[in-house]
């Protein structure tokens, strides 16, 4: 996903004396017309970051925000070795923080929304083969069936404490967490009174506001690449104002053997990666670590079974602006929502 820069900071003077204020606030709005974005980029959770605001007071909030997500892989990342989530799926502890609460919270809904096709209890079976931070095993079938088994058994929380009836469950959030970490990184600009901005983790974009011009933020959608070292080419642009979305593909996280190539995504029906012509999905929604999950869900159901279900769900969660990209006979296709496809930009 390609993130176009230009955006909006709109603040509001104190009362004070008429004619002060209306100078104030006449030489505040040339001011922020003027200014450009600030733009801050850094790595985190694996991947990169990119965030753009307005800020009337030219505030860089980079160390804010670098605390903020080095407390966050703290917590939900994989790749930590002493990360919150690591010592729970380690059975090292059981008591579960905010952001962790959290995502447990929501990837239970999801899982029952979707019917499992979104499912946080596949820690062991992404690890298994290799998409994690172990290598690759390739399960034989005695193998798979207990992962699956794992992968299975019922999990929940009360107040802070985490429960698992089956104790080699391992919880994977990475379907969720950047998206909810965009969603954090985004109330602290907002928390500083920064009502214009867009936040770009690893893909996962959530923008506020317009631009001082008064258009909204352009968001490009990749084309689906023949491989992970291909540059990346937009396939359509979106404009994009107080919204999130989240593309998710199996063209660039993936493995291959004997001509085979095995997605990223793991179906926790099957225990094996997906095997089907979606390519990429793309979800727009209010909040980016919902547009996260639905990407993931769509993503193991295949093209067929997910315009089902946002036809069974015309008003649910993650139904609305949906993009979908695929192979047909070896001939790239596209299909999207009415919803999304009005936020479309005619070239």
């Amino acid at each position: 996903m390609n993130t176009y820069p230009k955006n909006k900071s709109v603040r509001h003077p104190r009362a004070g004396r008429f004619l002060v204020t209306l100078a104030a606030a006449a030489l505040l709005l040339s001011s922020c017309q003027r200014q450009e974005p600030l733009r801050l980029a850094g790595e985190a959770q694996g991947t990169y970051y990119s965030i753009q605001y307005f800020d009337a007071e030219q505030r860089n909030l980079q160390p804010q925000i670098d605390s903020l997500l080095l407390a966050f892989d703290r917590s939900a990342s994989l790749w930590v070795d002493s990360s919150l989530l690591r010592r729970i799926n380690a059975g090292q502890t059981d008591t579960l923080d905010d952001i962790l609460r959290f995502l447990l919270q929501n990837s239970l809904r999801i899982m029952e929304y979707t019917d499992g096709a979104f499912d946080p209890r596949v820690g062991r079976l992404v690890q298994s083969w290799g998409f994690s931070f172990k290598a690759r095993t390739e399960p034989d079938s005695a193998t798979l069936a207990a992962l699956l088994r794992a992968a299975n058994g019922a999990i929940g929380c009360e107040d802070m404490r985490f429960f698992r009836e089956n104790p080699d469950t391992e919880l994977d959030f990475n379907a969720i967490a950047q998206g909810y970490a965009s969603d954090l990184v985004a109330r602290l600009l907002e928390s500083h009174g920064i009502g214009s901005y867009l936040v770009d983790i690893g893909g996962e974009v959530i923008s506020r506001g317009l631009k001082p011009d008064g258009k909204p933020w352009r968001v490009g959608i990749e084309r689906p690449a023949e491989n992970r070292y291909s540059e990346p080419v937009v396939q359509t642009a979106i404009a994009l104002t107080d919204a999130s979305v989240v593309t998710s593909g199996s063209y660039r996280k993936y493995y291959e053997k004997d001509g085979v190539r095995y997605s990223h995504t793991i179906d926790p029906a099957t225990g094996r990666p997906v095997q089907h012509s979606l390519l990429s999905v793309s979800v727009v929604e209010e909040q980016c670590w919902l547009a996260d999950a639905m990407c993931t869900a769509y993503m193991v159901m295949g093209l067929d079974s997910a315009r089902r279900f946002i036809a069974r769900h015309p008003d649910g969660p993650g139904t609305g602006a949906v993009y979908f990209i695929y192979d047909s006979c070896g001939t790239l296709k596209e299909y999207g929502t009415k919803e999304f496809m009005d936020l479309v930009v005619k070239q």
